[in-house]
C-alpha cells in the first residue's frame, strides 16, 4: 500500500522551518499506518505512544511543559532511545490527552530539532470543546480515505496511477475500458484502507461490504460516546439523511429532508460535529462567481457529501452487482456516486477548494467551481458519456469564465470553450 501523502511527509522531514506536525483525519482512514511507516521508511528509531486509555504516559504531561523533562521521562518508561537527530516520536490519540496537544508549542519553541508527529481520530471534536490549539507552533496535513490514484497502486496498476496525471495523454484513452472498470469497483470499494486491503487481497465486494458497514457502525458508535444527549438525536438525523440528500437532482443540502419542519439552526451544531469529526465534507455556494471564491461564501446554502465513495454505496444498500453490471437500480444513483467521488478526488488530490453556484431561481447549477490561478472554472460532472452541457454552457456565456471543464467517461477532448476530462483523470484539472 502506497500513500501520495508520504513525500509531503518526507518534505516536512527536511524542512529547516519544521514545526510539530499535526495530521488530521478521520478514524480508520490510516493515520497510524502511515506515521509508523513512515518512521521505519525514514529513521533509525521510531517511537510510538498511543494516549488512549494510556494515562500513565498521558500523566508524564501533567506537570508542566519542561520538554527536557518530558523527554527523558518517556525515555525512563518505555526503555527507548529517543534521539533528537535520527528518531521518530509519535503522538497518536491525543485528544485523549489534551495537555500533550499544548506541549507542542514547546517542543517547536524549545526543542524543534526533535521530529514529532501528533494525530487523534477525533481530535478535531476535542479541540473545540477544552483544549489549547498551538496555533502558529504546529504544521499541519490531512490524510483522507485513499483516493482513485492510491486505489489504482494498491491494486498494482501502477503505469495507470502514472498515466492519468496527465487527461490528455493518449494513454488515458488507450486504457479508457480498463479505466471504466476500476473506476466502477472503486464506486463500490472506496478508498477506506481495510476495504482496500481486503478487495486486493480476497477480491471479493461481499467481505468488503463487510468492512464497510463495519466501519459505518464504529462511526454511529463514537455518536454515542462522545456526544451530549441532547444532541446525539441530531447527529443520527443529519447523518442518515445523507443518502436520501446526495440522491437528488440538486444536491444542496434541505433541512426539510431531515424532517418535517426541521430548521438550520437546529441542526447547524450536529452537522458541524461530523465535520470536525472529519465524516462529512461541506461545499459552500458563492453569491458570485468572482476572485476570490472564499469572499463570496454563502454560508446559509451547502453540499454535504460522505467521507468516502465506498461507504456512501454500503450506507445506501446499494447491491455492488448493480454498480459493476450497470443495471437500473444503479442507473438512480449513479448521479450521487459520481459527484462524490469527483468531490472526493477534489479534496484529497488536488490543490483545489470546490464550491459550487447557482444561477437566479435555481434554474442552473454549476456542480462545482474551482479558483485555479486567476481563473474560475466551472466543472460540470457527467455521470456517463452524456455529453449535454446547457448549465455549464450557460454559465460560460453569461460570466466570461476563462474556461469550463466537463468529466464524464467520455474521451479526452479539447473544445473551443471546454475541456472534457475522464472522470478517472480529474486529479489533473
Amino acid at each position: 500500500m502506497e500513500r501520495l501523502l508520504m513525500q509531503e511527509l518526507i518534505k516536512w522531514k527536511d524542512s529547516k522551518r519544521r514545526k510539530p506536525l499535526i495530521l488530521w483525519g478521520a478514524r480508520q482512514v490510516g493515520k497510524t499506518w502511515l506515521m509508523q511507516e513512515f518512521g521505519k521508511r525514514f529513521f533509525e528509531n521510531t517511537v510510538y505512544i498511543s494516549f488512549y486509555n494510556n494515562k500513565k504516559i498521558a500523566d508524564i504531561f501533567e506537570k508542566d511543559y519542561d520538554t527536557k523533562r518530558i523527554i527523558n521521562a518517556l525515555e525512563i518508561e518505555l526503555h527507548q532511545k529517543i534521539d533528537k537527530r535520527n528518531t521518530l516520536l509519535i503522538f497518536d490519540e491525543v485528544q485523549s490527552a489534551h495537555k500533550v496537544v499544548e506541549s507542542l508549542k514547546y517542543f517547536c519553541e524549545e526543542a524543534g530539532e526533535y521530529a514529532v508527529v501528533a494525530a487523534g481520530s477525533l481530535l478535531g471534536v476535542t479541540i473545540h470543546k477544552d483544549i489549547s490549539f498551538p496555533v502558529g507552533k504546529v504544521d499541519e496535513m490531512h490524510l483522507y480515505p485513499m483516493n482513485f490514484r492510491e486505489f489504482l497502486l494498491a491494486c498494482g496498476e501502477d503505469k495507470l496511477a502514472e498515466y492519468c496525471i496527465d487527461a490528455s495523454s493518449a494513454e488515458v484513452s488507450d486504457f479508457s475500458e480498463r479505466y471504466k472498470e476500476l473506476l466502477k469497483t472503486y464506486y463500490c470499494v472506496g478508498g477506506m484502507p481495510e476495504a482496500v486491503k481486503v478487495y486486493t487481497e480476497e477480491n471479493d465486494l461481499t467481505e468488503v461490504r463487510k468492512v464497510q458497514l463495519a466501519i459505518l457502525q464504529q462511526y454511529e458508535g463514537d455518536f454515542g460516546k462522545h456526544v451530549s444527549p441532547n444532541e446525539l438525536p441530531r447527529i443520527r438525523m443529519v447523518w442518515n439523511s445523507l443518502p436520501t440528500q446526495l440522491a437528488k437532482e440538486n444536491k444542496k443540502f434541505f433541512f426539510g429532508q431531515i424532517k418535517q419542519g426541521a430548521r438550520q439552526k437546529d441542526f447547524e451544531v450536529a452537522i458541524e460535529w461530523l465535520l470536525d469529526a472529519g465524516l462529512v465534507y461541506k461545499v459552500f455556494k458563492v453569491t458570485k462567481p468572482a476572485m476570490p471564491l472564499k469572499s463570496y461564501v454563502d454560508f446559509s446554502a451547502f453540499k454535504i457529501f460522505m467521507i468516502d465513495v465506498g461507504l456512501l454505496s454500503a450506507f445506501s444498500e446499494l447491491d455492488t452487482e448493480s454498480v459493476m453490471r450497470g443495471n437500473n437500480l444503479f442507473t438512480e444513483f449513479k448521479g450521487a456516486l459520481t459527484e462524490q467521488y469527483v468531490l472526493q478526488q477534489l479534496v484529497s488530490d488536488t490543490k483545489y477548494t470546490p464550491y459550487y453556484y447557482s444561477g437566479e431561481k435555481s434554474v442552473y447549477e454549476v456542480d462545482f467551481l474551482i479558483q485555479k490561478g486567476s481563473d474560475i472554472i466551472p466543472l460540470e460532472v457527467k455521470a456517463e458519456d452524456n455529453l449535454k452541457s446547457k448549465s455549464l454552457k450557460y454559465f460560460y456565456d453569461k460570466f466570461n469564465s476563462g474556461g469550463a471543464i466537463r468529466t464524464s467517461t467520455a474521451l479526452y477532448r479539447e473544445q473551443e470553450w471546454m475541456k472534457n476530462i475522464p472522470l478517472w483523470a480529474i486529479c489533473s484539472v
